[in-house]
């Protein structure tokens, strides 16, 4: 079977509401559907790379590529799983963690989206509480990261929430504009403190090599 080979198709994250897994292909299909729909309102961009600012063809196009290029790439030592979000059985959004020298670093990174008609019910909490569970617990984690311009509140607001700290700031060039990045930062100490979200892990043990994680 596949996931004999590549066992991150068996790994898989449960919430009181979501299920966060890598998807099948029609799931894949189904996921470009929600970002084509919309994600944001035109005028803003929560983005640093601003991939939404494309027809909605193209943004669809651009998350299957995206999906199938980042699985490619995987390294150890340097790797992004972008899950696929479910609730009730139906794909809302995308959660990624990523690290770069997990081993050494003790340290990951945090990025998701929703589609627009599934925000504002607290679902973005829930998503990013499953993969810090999984970075805490799962796989020795220290400290995690994330970053959100200064209009994208409810980004913000969710890293309050789940005990993120002010990091400091980035100047970007966004849509040929300046945008001040706000980066945030949560140590364990601060997850064990803040968290919540009860979270039930599936598959991870054949997968931690895949993460740099001795075994």
């Amino acid at each position: 079977m596949l996931v004999d080979h590549f066992p991150l198709l068996g790994l898989r994250l449960t919430t009181p509401r979501l299920e966060l897994r890598l998807p099948s292909p029609e799931e894949l299909a189904a996921l470009a559907d929600v970002a084509a729909a919309g994600i944001h309102a035109p005028d803003t961009m929560p983005f640093l790379v601003p991939w939404t600012d494309r027809p909605p063809a193209e943004v669809a196009r651009g998350v299957v590529q995206h999906h199938w290029q980042t699985l490619g790439q995987w390294t150890p030592d340097d790797w992004e799983l972008d899950l696929t979000v479910f609730h009730a059985g139906e794909v809302i959004g995308q959660q990624t963690l990523s690290a770069r020298h997990l081993a050494v670093l003790r340290e990951v990174r945090t990025g998701s989206w929703l589609g627009a008609r599934h925000q504002g019910r607290g679902l973005g909490t829930e998503m990013r509480a499953a993969v810090l569970h999984l970075a805490f617990t799962g796989l020795g984690a220290d400290e995690a990261v994330s970053s959100a311009f200064a209009d994208s509140h409810a980004s913000r607001a969710v890293s309050r929430k789940l005990g993120y700290q002010d990091d400091g700031v980035e100047r970007r060039v966004i849509r040929n504009s300046l945008t001040v990045d706000h980066r945030m930062r949560l140590t364990r100490k601060e997850w064990e403190r803040h968290s919540r979200v009860p979270v039930t892990i599936e598959g991870l043990a054949p997968c931690l090599s895949m993460f740099g994680v001795p075994v």
